[in-house]
C-alpha cells in the first residue's frame, strides 16, 4: 500500500506527518506577529512545507473555503484546497498526476524550491457539490527560510476575468472583423455590378451579413452561459438534419478549401429534444476544431448514432492530438491556436453539461486520429423535469 501511495507523474508525493505540519504552523504564525497585514491582502497567501503542504495562510483562503480557522485544512496542497478535478487522481494527491505537468501552481512552487522566485498562470478547473468552475491564476512563489527550515510562500492572484476578457474581445473582434470586411467588400462589388450578377452578390451578402449576426449572438451567449444567465429554449431536433446544417456552414468556407466534410451514410436521422440554438454551436464548434487540425487533402468525418437512450454525435480528424494538448484540452484559456484565444472547446464542454444535461469527450489514436463526442438525452425535458 504504501508504495502505491508514492506513486507519481510529476512532482513527488511523499507527505510529512500532520503533527509535524502543526508545529511548523506554528513556528511561521509566531514569526508572522503581524497576521492582520497578511489577511488585509486582497490576494491568496500561502506558506508551504518542502512538500508542498499548507502550514499557513491568510484570510482571503480561509473566506474562500468558508472555513473560519486553518487546522482543518493544515497539511493539504494547493489544487487539495481549490477542489482541483485533478487532485484526487492519483494517491499521492496534487502535483502527481500526468495532468499536473502543465501546472503552473505547481511549477512555479518546484522553481521555487530551488531557490528561484517564479511567476506561472494557471488554469484551474475546480469541482465542488457537482458544479464545475474555471479559474485562471497569476501564481507568484518565492523561496523562504525559516529556523534552517526551507518553505515556500506563495501569492495567487485570480485574473480570471481579466483572461476572459482579453480572450473573449480577441476572438469576437478577430471574427467580426473579418465578416465585416467581407460584406464591405461584397457592398462595393454591388456597387459596380449590373446585371444578372447582382443578385448573386446581393445573396452573398446577405448571407455574410446573417453571419455576422449570429457571431455577435454566441458572444453574448457565451457570456450569459458563464453568469448563469442563458435561458434554453427546448424544440424537436433531428440528428441528421443538424449535422448537416452544421456541415454546411463550412462546406464553402474559403479557409478550409480544399478539405472534405463527409457526413457518414450511415448515421441515425434519431427525433429528440434539446436546444437546437446551442447543439449547432457545440456541433459547429466540433467540426470547426476538426478542420482547423486538418491539412489540404484530408477528409474530416462526422455522423451519430444513438445508445443507451442518448443520441451521440461523432467528428473525427485523422490528426494525432499531443499528449499535451489533450491534457488541458477543455481548461478555459487554454488555446493550440495562439495567444489569447481557447474558448472553442471550454464552450463545448460549458454548454454541454450546465445547459444541455451532455457530456463531451474525444479518443485519440495513431490509427484513426482525433475523434470527439458529444452525447445528450434523447429527452432534455423530461430530465429537466426531474431536476
Amino acid at each position: 500500500m504504501e508504495a502505491g501511495r508514492q506513486v507519481t507523474y510529476f512532482a513527488p508525493a511523499q507527505r510529512e506527518p500532520i503533527e509535524s505540519v502543526q508545529k511548523k504552523s506554528k513556528v511561521i504564525e509566531n514569526l508572522i506577529a503581524v497576521q492582520s497585514f497578511f489577511d488585509s491582502i486582497p490576494n491568496i497567501v500561502m506558506v508551504l512545507n518542502q512538500q508542498r503542504q499548507l502550514v499557513f495562510c491568510n484570510r482571503p483562503l480561509l473566506d474562500l473555503l468558508g472555513i473560519g480557522q486553518i487546522e482543518p485544512v493544515l497539511g493539504s496542497r494547493p489544487g487539495e484546497l481549490l477542489g482541483c478535478i485533478h487532485a484526487t487522481e492519483m494517491y499521492g494527491g496534487c502535483g502527481t498526476s500526468e495532468s499536473c505537468r502543465s501546472c503552473g501552481a505547481v511549477l512555479a512552487i518546484l522553481e521555487s524550491q530551488a531557490g528561484l522566485k517564479a511567476y506561472h498562470e494557471c488554469r484551474l478547473t475546480t469541482s465542488t457539490n457537482g458544479s464545475t468552475r474555471s479559474y485562471d491564476f497569476g501564481i507568484t512563489a518565492s523561496p523562504l527560510q525559516v529556523e534552517n527550515e526551507q518553505y515556500t510562500i506563495v501569492f495567487l492572484n485570480d485574473i480570471s476575468d481579466y483572461k476572459r476578457r482579453i480572450a473573449l474581445e480577441r476572438i469576437f473582434f478577430h471574427d467580426i472583423l473579418n465578416t465585416a470586411s467581407s460584406i464591405k467588400a461584397l457592398a462595393e462589388l454591388l456597387e459596380d455590378t449590373n446585371g444578372p450578377d447582382k443578385s448573386d452578390l446581393l445573396s452573398t451578402m446577405q448571407s455574410a451579413a446573417r453571419q455576422l449576426v449570429k457571431e455577435i449572438q454566441e458572444q453574448r451567449d457565451l457570456l450569459q452561459a458563464e453568469n448563469n444567465d442563458l435561458k434554453v429554449k427546448l424544440a424537436p431536433v433531428y440528428s441528421v438534419e443538424i449535422l448537416a446544417e452544421a456541415a454546411a456552414r463550412f462546406t464553402n468556407n474559403e479557409i478550409f478549401r480544399g478539405i472534405k466534410i463527409q457526413l457518414e451514410p450511415s448515421s441515425e436521422n434519431v427525433k429528440f429534444i434539446s436546444s437546437p440554438h446551442l447543439l449547432g454551436r457545440v456541433l459547429g464548434n466540433m467540426l470547426k476544431n476538426a478542420l482547423e487540425a486538418s491539412g489540404t487533402g484530408e477528409t474530416v468525418r462526422l455522423g451519430c448514432f444513438t445508445r443507451d437512450g442518448q443520441v451521440v454525435f461523432w467528428v473525427n480528424n485523422p490528426a494525432v492530438m499531443p499528449r499535451e494538448v489533450q491534457l488541458q484540452l477543455f481548461q478555459r484559456s487554454f488555446s493550440t491556436k495562439g495567444k489569447n484565444r481557447g474558448l472553442g472547446t471550454y464552450s463545448m464542454k460549458l454548454l454541454s453539461e450546465r445547459y444541455l444535461q451532455g457530456s463531451i469527450s474525444f479518443k485519440v489514436s495513431e490509427k484513426e486520429g482525433t475523434t470527439f463526442f458529444a452525447q445528450y438525452p434523447l429527452n432534455l425535458q423530461d430530465l429537466q423535469a426531474k431536476h
